[in-house]
């Protein structure tokens, strides 16, 4: 599925000017992405939980797992209760974690599959258009995120144009996630991401 990427594009801008004023975090797309899947968990909570054998296990708070390339291999530490925090604090979260992974000083405890409930991995800064992500059992779901891309839209009015667009790939474990559920919480993120507000 594909989300109008407008708006989280014009919160971007606002947010690298705010910097350049002394803002401290540096908030990125990925991020904001991040921060729209928390969002919808909260309203799919079905989705932010383990699955062990015949039992599904629900989580209170989104610990959430964000995929991290190293010179080591993928890592994938977590951000526990993401849910609790607000955009400034998980971007530093978000940051520090990924920095400790590149650096090979991260915690081995917080990059364990158990210790995330969702796990979000992103392509896009590599150009990648569409691909299927790799679920971290016993994680039930992982979102792959892709690179904007413009594509042809009705802007209303009989007028067409190009819209940037972020793909967003879902995979998940059909043992525990109904096909329905699953296009729901994915629509919804992709609300999440097309009515940003920080």
């Amino acid at each position: 599925m594909g989300a109008d990427a407008r708006n989280m594009l014009v919160a971007r801008e606002k947010i690298k000017k705010d910097m350049a004023g002394g803002g401290k975090a540096n908030i990125t797309i990925n991020d904001l992405v991040c921060f729209a899947v928390i969002k919808a968990l909260g309203k799919y909570p079905r989705i932010n939980s383990h699955l062990y054998g015949e039992t599904l296990r629900l989580f209170r708070n989104v610990n959430l797992g964000i995929a991290v390339d190293t010179e080591r291999g993928l890592m994938v530490p977590v951000i526990r209760a993401a849910d609790k925090l607000d955009i400034n604090e998980f971007s530093l979260q978000a940051s520090y974690l990924s920095d400790k992974c590149r650096k090979g000083s991260v915690d081995p405890d917080i990059i364990r599959p158990e210790a995330a409930s969702f796990t979000v991995s992103n392509l896009g800064n590599y150009g990648v258009e569409m691909f299927t992500p790799v679920i971290n059992l016993p994680q039930t779901a992982i979102l792959g995120v892709n690179t904007i891309i413009p594509r042809p839209a009705d802007l209303g009015a009989g007028v067409y144009g190009f819209v940037p667009y972020i793909g967003l790939s879902l995979t998940y474990d059909h043992r525990a996630i109904d096909g329905g559920e699953a296009t729901r919480f994915l629509k919804s993120i992709a609300e999440e991401i097309e009515n940003i507000e920080l």
